[in-house]
């Protein structure tokens, strides 16, 4: 029911419904404090025994109630209306709207009858590991029965958008902010480190995932200043967020720390489905400072069935009546080891609750002071729960001295765990803080350098006081290190009450005292009582994963899955340690916590790709000459990022292999074009270019020609070949490289590296010229009769003029400026022709008509490729990273008059391959041209065991040759280059082929070169 409260207006209703019931909220609800507000108890089903679940936090830390949150729009595929769900929303989160709709989840049929819930009275044989110990035999059930019956149970929400529709309907976007100090919480101490910062004229940013600013003030009922508490720091807020030098980021998360002061942050801008702006955004943040003021979750205390609907940390209790003015409960009873269950009591009481009983665990009760606003109240000292009881709604209290309390909710104050997640992302780990009983953040690592401050709560501090005045300090050390002596703003006063210790004496379960008392032998609880309370891991768990030798918290995380999906150990991953450290005898603070690892909640998988779907998932690029493809009706290929015509078939060409053979005669015969634009090209300038080039490539460069190219191939640091290509020279200072299509972008980073990291002195200058320029070959014996007719009349294209080898700038006609490369990858008298890129299909047009008379015709990467393997270039399969120069025959290549990258290593490499199976580069020929074979093979002697023990090697390049009529391959064999004109099998288990096939040069067609120096 509602209570006459200040902090939420009751002016605005709202509609909603649950579960198919239509109920009433106000502005400023959650959905959760809606629904009590609304007596609704019941919201969710846990995950392994499909207990009743209800709202067990006011927070982000909730375990219970994750819901689906529905919506009803339209695909973007179909445009049709269609209803959908965003599954595993914490209804304590979620921001009540107008026509919000939402149902339990895991459950069926319905909430209060599920199916699944016989799971519950089969508990005593679904314990931990059990899923290891039953599903392992027989093995032969696995694929079949055990696997399929495993996926069908598992995960806790399901995806509910139709298969009509198969994409998320919403949007997201991706967004980069830089700041001077990132404050994560709006806080007491938040407040303060902003109030703090903001005077300094630094850039500010605020990050606070509620809707609200004002954390957990919003929720207590201190006076500050003579005002309320919550209406004091809203108000603050109000006035400081007016200031130029903040950006204040609501509703926003920050979710995962990173090296170099990189945050991950999702900001939600909308709850309603398929709006029409994105529905979030996920912010990369890099600044200079960090002041982490996250503030602390309670945590609650394990006894028998303490997960019963209606069960609630203390400090939600008190957060529904103070925040929402929601009085959740008629009769309570409270739970607590410290003082803070005691403000629990007196809010609520005052809030109109009947407070039943305080049950104290410590033997000694606090002072009068504590207890003097509280009347009429029972409290009893030592106070264990014995058992609680109530299907769908606890109603009865069973004390250990079998005493009877009946109520209709518990309030359970467990002390406080900090929320240090971030502070530990950077992999610090966190210290023990024995007064408070919680780990704290360490200034250890990266916190050390002084770009991180924890403020608060969340650092261990729970006086108001002292919170406020945390805050200032370490704002003030982040100031000083970056601009000037910073501001001391006047800190505000405070009642008394809000400075109170909370004394707590640790105790986290009913049970522990026997348990220690019987170590080593093993204590057995009776019942069940839940650490964690999403996956239904008990005591009885933890205490049996530690008798079976899992002694690591990260080993009792697997096997008992305690700390694991959307809850990450908030609520109860303290708790479940304290039970492995009494099950071990030890202090928590010597068993620790597991690792806590980003995201710190769940972030929508759509987040994380943001506009980076569908098309968008994945960049095409288009060749420029791509529209002239598309009239030529091409059949395209990936090739990587790009999209490459692949063949160019005519209509009475039925096959892909009569295209393949007209498109190589073409270029063997007459003329043919093919667009290889998607080469890298990189621009490399500098007066220490020539150097720099002699130390990348094996050759030497420092000494080519102005005007002439010449072949290059790069090592990697370990001596594997790299990558290679042509480098021209076009000034003394400037070279032009060419590098293969699929290692375009790794060069150009492993040049960048080089420069910036190896030789930053070396006066050069790097760019990538990949996609200004269009680059076409044009390669047949009438090559040069076309060229003359597309260069300008003066120019003279002669063998004398322009060799093989060499470069020139050049006019084409029609106004055309570019460049002009006579290189061959095909074998045959060949040239590259290179013009700006907006001129790519036109120019492609040109040369066709240029070369019209002499039969030219484009080929694609389907002849590209048999041509380079007819000719024995090698590319991308043979330069796989695993190859070095004795491989592929290049030793005589590598220049022993100056070091370069890999040259050591490669030195090594060699001797070691002799000793061993000796690899070489050698081409294959099937001795049947009806038999073919596909690149992946490995090569055996006829007559061997097909084993690992015989296999002389492997198969990197294969194709159909139409220039000899017969399957052709290239690959690396045992001793290669002495066994041409021996007779080997090509083997291909996957494929069933067996081949025999005669080893010979790589070299298949003209291996003199003469064709393409004509």
């Amino acid at each position: 029911m509602r209570i006459s409260n200040a902090k939420i207006t009751h002016n605005t209703p709202l509609s909603f419904n649950f579960n198919g019931q239509t109920y009433k909220g106000y502005e400023g609800d959650s959905l959760a404090s809606a629904l009590l507000a609304n007596n609704v108890h019941l919201t969710a089903r846990s995950f392994k025994y499909h207990r009743p679940r209800g709202i067990f936090s006011d927070g982000v830390e909730e375990p219970n109630a994750l819901v689906h949150h529905y919506s009803i729009g339209k695909c973007t595929k179909t445009n049709q209306d269609i209803s959908y769900a965003e599954p595993n929303v914490r209804a304590t989160t979620l921001k009540l709207y107008d026509g919000l709709q939402a149902r339990s989840q895991n459950c069926w049929p319905n909430v209060s009858f599920d199916i699944a819930s016989i799971n519950d009275r089969l508990s005593p044989f679904l314990t931990a590991g059990f899923y290891y110990k039953t599903f392992m035999w027989p093995s032969a059930f696995w694929e079949k029965i055990y696997e399929p019956f495993i996926r069908r149970q598992a995960g806790l929400g399901k995806l509910a958008i139709p298969p009509s529709c198969p994409d998320d309907p919403d949007s997201y976007s991706h967004a980069y902010r830089h700041c001077d100090i990132l404050i994560i919480g709006t806080g007491a101490a938040g407040l303060m480190a902003a109030k703090t910062a903001v005077q300094s004229g630094l850039e500010i940013v605020v990050a606070e995932q509620d809707f609200q600013t004002g954390g957990r003030l919003l929720s207590e009922s201190y006076i500050i200043d003579s005002q309320p508490c919550n209406i004091w720091i809203q108000a603050q807020w109000a006035d400081l967020l007016q200031a130029p030098n903040i950006r204040f980021m609501p509703r926003t998360c920050v979710f995962g720390r990173y090296d170099h002061n990189v945050y991950g942050a999702l900001q939600t801008q909308t709850d309603k489905l398929n709006a029409s702006m994105p529905r979030s955004v996920l912010w990369r943040i890099t600044t200079q400072k960090t002041i982490l003021c996250t503030g602390a979750h309670e945590r609650s205390l394990a006894f028998r069935n303490n997960d019963r609907p209606g069960i609630m940390l203390a400090s939600a209790a008190r957060g529904y009546a103070n925040r929402y003015g929601v009085q959740a409960f008629k009769k309570l009873a409270i739970f607590t080891n410290n003082n803070d269950g005691y403000r629990t009591a007196r809010d609520l009481q005052k809030a109109g609750t009947k407070i039943v009983a305080i049950l104290d665990t410590r033997p000694k009760l606090p002072g009068s002071t504590t207890r003097a606003s509280l009347m009429d109240i029972r409290t009893i000292s030592n106070a264990r729960i014995l058992n609680t009881h109530g299907r769908k709604r606890i109603h009865t209290i069973t004390l250990e001295n079998n005493e009877k309390i009946t109520v209709d909710g518990l309030a359970c104050a467990g002390g406080y765990n900090p929320c240090l997640q971030l502070s530990t992302h950077t992999d610090e780990k966190p210290s023990w803080q024995a007064k408070n009983a919680c780990f704290i953040p360490a200034i250890t690592g990266q916190n050390a350098k002084g770009d991180f401050y924890t403020a608060g709560a969340v650092k261990g501090v729970f006086s108001l006081s002292k919170i406020l005045k945390s805050g200032v300090e370490n704002a003030q050390k982040s100031i000083a290190s970056l601009v000037q002596i910073p501001a001391s703003p006047v800190l505000p006063n405070i009642d008394k009450s809000a400075s109170t210790a909370s004394h707590l004496k640790p105790f986290w379960w009913v049970g522990e005292e026997a348990c220690r008392a019987q170590f080593p032998k093993r204590y057995i609880p009776k019942g069940r009582a839940f650490v964690d309370l999403q996956n239904d891991v008990t005591t009885k768990d933890i205490i049996l994963a530690s008798h079976e030798g899992f002694e690591s918290p990260e080993h009792v995380k697997r096997y008992t899955t305690h700390g694991m999906a959307t809850d990450q150990g908030k609520t109860g991953g303290l708790t479940g340690m304290a039970v492995l450290a009494s099950a071990q005898n030890k202090a928590v603070k010597d068993v620790g916590l597991t690792k806590f690892r980003p995201p710190f909640t769940p972030i929508p998988i759509g987040a994380f790709g943001g506009a980076h779907r569908d098309t968008h998932f994945r960049a095409t690029r288009t060749t420029p000459s791509h529209q002239f493809c598309n009239t030529q009706k091409a059949i395209f290929i990936d090739v990587g990022l790009w999209k490459r015509a692949q063949f160019f078939p005519t209509p009475t060409e039925k096959r892909w292999q009569d295209t393949l053979a007209r498109e190589v005669n073409t270029v063997r015969n007459a003329v043919g074009v093919c667009d290889v634009s998607t080469l890298g090209k990189i621009d490399i300038q500098g007066t220490n270019a020539p150097e720099f080039l002699d130390r990348i490539y094996i050759n030497g460069f420092s000494k080519l020609a102005i005007g002439k190219c010449r072949y290059g191939l790069m090592l990697k640091e370990d001596g594997h070949a790299f990558d290679d290509g042509t480098c021209a020279r076009l000034s003394e200072t400037h070279y032009l490289m060419s590098t293969t299509t699929a290692k375009a972008q790794a060069v150009m980073q492993h040049l960048q590296f080089c420069h910036q990291c190896l030789w930053p002195k070396l006066d050069v200058h790097i760019m990538s010229i990949s996609e200004q320029w269009a680059q076409f070959a044009l390669a047949g014996p009438k090559a040069r009769h076309v060229l003359q007719r597309l260069v300008e009349p003066n120019y003279d294209v002669s063998d004398t003029n322009l060799p093989y080898m060499g470069y020139s700038d050049v006019n084409f006609r029609h106004g055309y400026t570019g460049r002009l490369f006579r290189l061959s990858f095909s074998g045959e008298l060949a040239y590259e022709l290179a013009v700006p890129a907006r001129y790519g299909t036109s120019f492609m047009r040109a040369i066709l008509d240029a070369g019209s008379v002499f039969g030219i015709a484009p080929y694609g990467t389907e002849a590209l490729g048999a041509m380079r393997i007819e000719k024995g270039h090698i590319a991308g399969p043979e330069l796989n990273g695993q190859t070095y120069l004795h491989n592929l025959g290049m030793e005589r290549m590598m220049s022993r008059k100056k070091a370069c990258i890999g040259q050591a290593m490669s030195d090594e490499s060699i001797a070691k391959i002799e000793n061993e199976k000796n690899l070489q580069l050698v081409g294959v020929r099937s001795r049947s041209p009806r038999q073919t074979f596909a690149a992946g093979a490995h090569f055996t002697a006829l007559g061997d065991k097909v084993d690992l023990a015989h296999d002389q090697g492997y198969l990197t390049s294969a194709c159909w040759s139409p220039s000899l009529n017969t399957q052709i391959g290239l690959g690396f064999l045992q001793n290669g280059a002495a066994r041409h004109g021996d007779t080997i099998l090509v083997l291909d288990l996957m494929r069933r082929q067996y081949v025999e096939t005669e080893v010979c040069s790589p070299h298949f067609y003209d291996p003199q070169g003469e064709k393409l120096r004509v």
